[in-house]
């Protein structure tokens, strides 16, 4: 019980600080379906809690409740479960027809999720895509690796405390799989996804391993201070999907056709990528990283469409394989 007085709290502290004039008892008793001296205690918890409350009386002497000092409001970011409802008043609003408040609700969706920080937007993006999927409302088509429940929620939860790991992996030289202490950072979701970790008994170097090649993973209960300077975006980006390799990393040069062209500008190829118009229509996108292989699986389904400029390494690798029937682009 008094956990659910705490998000009341915090409910109404969120009207106070939204509405330009205010609350007043009447819409405290509306939203939370109280009768007056209910309401006019949880004004006084208000009050307690956050005293730069203000309250004015208007000339029907009602007062109202203003909250001036939102910043322990903003702390809270966004929830999940409002980011999906706001995706899915999206949705209907285009299943409806009703495009130009498609546009707003999304433009408004794009200001909420850029004045938190990004570690917070990130996560309330994939929780609200879960909770749109556990709901039946979104799923991902294709194929995926399977992945035992129950490694993926240990790997879940000591990265979140953070814990250490001890883990049973297979590494890609190992003959049988092996004991490895590792200190989790994050994953890299793709058609292969990884555990990002420090190993322990490596030098505590950051490792990227693959979750299908874990065979057991158990939170040891000890604890980590994390790396204040590890950054995951600028890990990932080391690499054009998963897969990293130090000697592939450098300058990756693609010309799409000017058919092509309208196709590929709607793709983010990779944080970095620099896109340049060329004269003849055609496309130019270049960007710094490694993970040739996959490069290739993604160009396969451009066909003819595009060209690899460099490295040359690469261009020799899809040489012969751009078809020119394939007929649709990604």
């Amino acid at each position: 019980m008094a956990f659910e007085k705490s998000l009341d709290l915090i409910r109404l502290a969120e009207m106070a600080a939204a509405r330009h004039q205010g609350i007043s008892l009447a819409d405290v008793v509306e939203e939370f379906s109280v009768n007056q001296r209910t309401a006019q205690r949880m004004i006084r918890g208000l009050e307690m809690a956050f005293p730069s409350v203000r309250y004015t009386t208007d000339r029907d002497r009602r007062r109202w409740w203003k909250l001036e000092d939102t910043s322990l409001v903003r702390m809270q970011g966004i929830r999940d479960s409002e980011l999906a409802a706001l995706d899915m008043s999206i949705r209907r609003a285009r299943r409806d027809g009703a495009e130009l408040d498609a546009k707003a609700l999304t433009a408004l969706r794009d200001r909420l999720l850029a004045l938190i920080p990004s570690s917070h937007a990130r996560r309330a993006e994939a929780d609200a895509g879960a909770l749109l999927e556990a709901q039946g409302f979104a799923c991902r088509p294709g194929p995926r690796i399977r992945i035992a429940p129950m490694i993926l929620g240990n790997i879940a939860a000591g990265i979140k405390a953070p814990f250490s790991l001890e883990m049973v992996y297979k590494g890609a030289k190992d003959g049988t799989p092996r004991p490895r202490r590792v200190e989790p950072y994050g994953l890299l979701l793709g058609t292969r996804q990884y555990l990002i970790a420090r190993d322990i008994d490596n030098g505590r170097a950051y490792r990227r391993f693959r979750l299908d090649r874990i065979v057991e993973a158990t939170i040891t209960g000890q604890s980590f201070a994390r790396d204040p300077d590890f950054d995951l975006d600028a890990f990932a980006a080391q690499a054009f999907a998963s897969f990293h390799a130090d000697a592939e990393f450098g300058p990756v040069v693609w010309r799409f056709t000017p058919s092509a062209a309208p196709v590929a500008r709607e793709f983010e190829f990779h944080p970095t990528q620099q896109l340049t118009e060329e004269p003849d229509g055609s496309l130019r996108v270049e960007f710094t990283a490694s993970g040739w292989i996959e490069m290739v699986w993604h160009l396969y389904q451009w066909g003819n469409q595009v060209e690899v400029v460099a490295p040359d390494a690469l261009r020799a690798m899809v040489d012969g394989f751009q078809r020119g029937d394939l007929g649709v682009l990604p």
